[in-house]
């Protein structure tokens, strides 16, 4: 699976069978003082999720992604409170703990404290039924229309930088299409997106590790990211810099038997000082080490032009270059039994940490463009995704104080992939002007995937769907009044809420209070 480690296995290379064609002799020693800038870097990254609780995730991550453990399972069964009898319920704190928690619609913010504007609200959930493929009807998370009307008392003009934020992932973008209006009229707006805001877990092992993601999974966890500003301070600053001076070993014009090994594998082997010395890969798939002797193997399967195997293959050495190596060809990933006829051109060079990312963020783009089902990631700026990667490698990779378990072997290809689908708050930008004495009408819309229980989980709650609402998180708005609304509601069937909809007796309107900062709908589709 994409994103963990493929295999991890010891061994030795038979000096009498590494390959003839390529050695490249290592450049003359030097100490660079790498850890210290990238210290000095990381001071500029908030670390966010810590100690974060939640589903296990495996690689890649996301709200869609399977849970494994028993503690998610026990979670999305649990309901402190039931439905009544006209489909009502009580308010305070009892959403269900779902598996898969898609987070709140947030409300809308601006850049600036104190603009002297108020703010009316009505946030509108429209369950039109849709269809599967096949034209069945399906009915799956809701179109949401977050409206607000903003009135400036005063007698001068208003001009404010308005932030509507949201939930999601970068390659959610195309499937979330939000949209922005302003009187009527549609704007355009400036994307900004905060960090990962979870944080990592164990592999199923209560043992102290992080191997895995670990997303937001309450709301609670949200409420905590957001309250101090703190987050959306680092998502509308400058983005950080990893001008770390690197050395890069560029792998290309590859040969293998592949007729006869289909798996045909290289590895590179060599031995480093890891105080001094640290390496991070791109497309390579297999790592082994040898702890007490500084010893590490590096391998991958030789690209046959036919296999979606990348050709862009790199070794990046942070500080102290490396020495010697040799090349050797393996009938398979094994890197067990030695064969000839693999070889390779390594070319050496010098540069950034940044140019190299920038290279690997263009490539991973253009391939997922080809390859994926996210329609987003067409519109997704290369500046957006290269800041997400490079925060992700300050906060938990190489450069980090306490990297990950999950990025121990140095795999950048994992970084690309994960920022991708990790949860993240995310942050439409742009003007709002409003006239002295006067108001304008601003509205959001978006897609909104709900909360779930996955459906092998033999969870009561298999089913259900449930959307969150937060009133005033992360807003310096001042609210006059706030209000939720239903369209639709024919081809639903509330289970729980603490908002008051009664659909079959017209009630699909209703007045929020705005001492309470967490409003909850959880509902089944009513599929014929």
């Amino acid at each position: 699976m994409k994103g963990e480690r493929l295999f991890q296995i010891l061994g030795l290379v038979d000096p009498e069978l590494i390959e003839e064609a390529v050695s490249v002799p290592a450049a003359p020693r030097r100490r660079t003082p790498w850890r210290a800038i990238a210290a000095a870097a990381a001071c500029l990254v908030l670390v966010v999720g810590a100690g974060l609780g939640g589903r296990l995730l495996l690689a890649g991550g996301g709200s869609g992604s399977m849970a494994a453990g028993s503690d998610g399972a026990a979670a999305g069964g649990e309901a402190e409170e039931s439905v009544t009898g006209d489909g009502i319920t009580g308010g305070g704190g009892a959403a269900t703990a779902f598996m898969s928690y898609a987070g709140p619609v947030f409300p809308l913010t601006t850049a600036e404290a104190d603009t002297g504007l108020t703010a009316e609200r009505t946030v509108t959930w429209d369950f039109a039924m849709g269809a599967y493929e096949d034209g069945s009807p399906r009915q799956w998370g809701a179109q949401v229309t977050d409206d607000y009307v903003l009135t400036n008392p005063t007698d001068s003009d208003i001009t404010v930088t308005a932030l509507y934020p949201f939930a999601g992932t970068l390659a959610g973008l195309g499937t979330i299409g939000t949209t922005v209006t302003v009187d009527g009229a549609e704007t355009p707006y400036a994307l900004h997106a905060g960090p990962y805001a979870g944080g990592f877990r164990d592999a199923g092992v209560d043992d102290g590790s992080t191997w895995n993601l670990s997303p937001p999974d309450s709301f609670d966890d949200y409420a905590d990211l957001l309250e101090s500003g703190a987050y959306l301070a680092q998502a509308l600053g400058d983005s950080p810099s990893l001008d770390t001076p690197v050395t890069v070993y560029r792998f290309s014009d590859f040969a293998a038997p592949h007729d006869e090994y289909r798996a045909a594998t290289q590895a590179v082997t060599l031995s480093i000082d890891p105080e001094e010395t640290t390496i991070l890969t791109y497309g390579f798939n297999g790592f082994s080490r040898d702890d007490d002797n500084a010893w590490q193997r590096y391998d991958y399967f030789v690209p046959d032009g036919v296999q979606a195997e990348s050709d862009l293959k790199l070794l990046v050495v942070l500080g102290e270059d490396i020495g010697d190596y040799t090349l050797q060809g393996y009938a398979d990933g094994g890197c067990d039994e030695p064969i000839d006829g693999v070889s390779c051109t390594v070319t050496r060079e010098e540069t950034t940490l940044d140019a190299v990312l920038s290279e690997l963020c263009r490539a991973e783009l253009a391939n997922q463009r080809q390859t994926s089902q996210w329609p987003g990631l067409a519109d997704l700026s290369l500046s957006l995704y290269q800041r997400a990667v490079t925060e992700a490698v300050l906060s938990s990779g190489a450069l980090a104080d306490t990297p990950a378990d999950r990025y121990i072997d140095g795999r950048l290809d994992d970084f690309l992939w994960d920022v991708l689908v990790q949860e993240r708050v995310l942050y439409l930008s742009f003007p709002v002007t409003v006239p002295a004495g006067g108001s304008v009408t601003v509205s959001a819309s978006l897609w909104k995937a709900p909360s779930y229980d996955f459906g092998c989980s033999g969870s009561e709650n298999v089913g259900l769907q449930g959307y969150d609402l937060a009133t005033a998180l992360g807003s310096n708005l001042v609210f006059t009044s706030q209000t939720a609304a239903l369209t639709n509601a024919e081809n639903i069937e509330i289970v729980r809420q603490n908002l008051g909809f009664d659909p079959a007796n017209g009630v699909t309107e209703v007045i929020l209070d705005p001492a309470e900062p967490h409003y909850y709908l959880e509902i089944r589709p009513l599929e014929g």
